[in-house]
This record gives structure tokens, sequence and C-alpha cells, in this order.
């Protein structure tokens, strides 16, 4: 892929390597009918397209929509794009009928929704029987330990309550999961939580500049990710949880 010898691509990789291991059991075989909700500006749908699947995304940014649209001619593949969010997913006339995808990727979404028992409801609906859901959410023990080292300890504080972990990260943040809470969300829909990774356990925590000078140390770094991901006593230090679920 051209640019991946950049420095901020390959610390991009580093953060996006553990999600791509866990899909690619799913994503090497025959073409599937995808749904990447909230997908943007088109990262993640462009590449599956390019692996030969259908590839749906539903954002309710337009000038996202537009960069996802310039990026898939780029790579020469075909993704269908429509404006909207999970609260109008399977409305009248909606983007998605029920029972229409194989995967949903639902990645940075959940922490930004009012209901998440809802919205994981929704996506059950949309999944054909046996088809699986990516879930990828901010955690909040990471979130703890990193608000305290930057001597944001009235953060970290508030933090610790999950009553209140909604309110006290303003903007983009949103809310942050714990992996029971995720777990207990997904029994509540109807979905079947298979695997549970950590991600970016330490990416976030390496300085760029060692990325960025020391030969091989990204490769390390990946290896590294990669096995400590399903280790349990690791997941609390993780930035983020992605979860493979199944209706």
């Amino acid at each position: 892929m051209p640019g991946t010898d950049r420095p901020e691509q390959r610390r991009a990789n580093a953060r996006t390597a553990v999600v791509w291991e866990a899909l690619r059991g799913l994503l090497d075989g025959e073409p599937l009918d995808v749904l990447d909700i909230g997908g943007g500006t088109g990262v993640s749908a462009v590449r599956i397209a390019g692996m030969g699947h259908r590839v749906t995304v539903v954002d309710p940014s337009p000038d996202a929509l537009a960069s996802l649209g310039r990026r898939a001619r780029e790579e020469g593949v075909e993704v269908v794009a429509h404006q909207g969010d999970l609260s109008s997913l399977l409305a009248p006339g909606g983007p998605v009928a029920p029972g229409s995808a194989d995967l949903v990727l639902c990645h940075g979404v959940l922490e930004h929704v009012t209901d998440a028992a809802g919205a994981l409801a929704t996506l059950h609906e949309v999944l054909r029987p046996g088809g699986a859901l990516s879930l990828l959410v901010a955690q909040r023990h990471a979130a703890v330990i990193a608000r305290a080292m930057a001597g944001h300890f009235g953060q970290a504080l508030a933090l610790l309550d999950p009553a209140s972990a909604a309110s006290t990260e303003p903007g983009r943040a949103g809310r942050r999961f714990t992996r029971d809470e995720l777990t207990d969300l997904l029994d509540a829909a109807g979905l079947r939580t298979e695997t549970v990774h950590g991600v970016r356990v330490f990416a976030d925590l390496v300085p760029g500049s060692l990325l960025d000078l020391e030969p091989g140390a990204t490769a390390a770094l990946l290896e590294l990710e990669q096995a400590v991901a399903e280790r349990p006593e690791y997941l609390p230090l993780a930035t983020q949880l992605h979860l493979l679920a199944r209706a």
C-alpha cells in the first residue's frame, strides 16, 4: 500500500493491527455483505471492498462520505454510501433492511450514542442469523490511567464511577466502557460474544520518535501487541476493546 513507510502510517498500523488480525478469519472467504456504521472516510470500507466484499457505509457526515467516494475511486472499488446514523438505520425507507448483513462494523460509534443497549439491539436486527458484529470501543480503565499520567487527577477520579463516566468525557471522547459492561450489553441484545481483544495496549504509550528512528521498532511493537491482545491481565491497559459477537 502506498505510503506505508511514513512515520504516521507506521503508528497507525501499530494501533489497528490487532483488529484486522481478528477480522481476518471472517474476511478471508466468500464475499460478504458488510455494513460499516459510522464508517466515515472509508479507511476500513475501501480496504474490505478491495478484498471482494460488498460494503455499505452509513455515516452522518456528508464531508466524510465525499472523502469516502474519492478514496473508493482512487482504489478502483465500489462502496455504497448513505448519510444517516444508528437511530435511522432501520427506519422506513432507511439505508439498510433487517437481516441484510453478514458482518457489521461498529468502530468508535457506541461511545457517542445515548442508548447503547438500543443501538446494539438495532445492529442485531440488521444481521443475518449467524452474522458477526465487530465492535470497537474506548475502554474506561485505560482512560483513568491516561488522565492520571497527564496530571488530570480529578478527571481520573471521576472516571472511576461508571454512573458518571459519560458526563466526565465531554466533546469527542464520549462514553467509555469496561469489558464486563460490554459483554452484558451484548448478552442483553441477544448477541453472543466470541472473542475480546485489547487494542493499543502499548501503542499509545510508546514515544512516536522511537518508532520513527529505531529500526525494527514498529515490527517489534506489532508483535508485542498481538501477543498481549487476548491476555486478560493486559486488557485493563488497552485504550480500546475489540469484541466479535454472533447473532
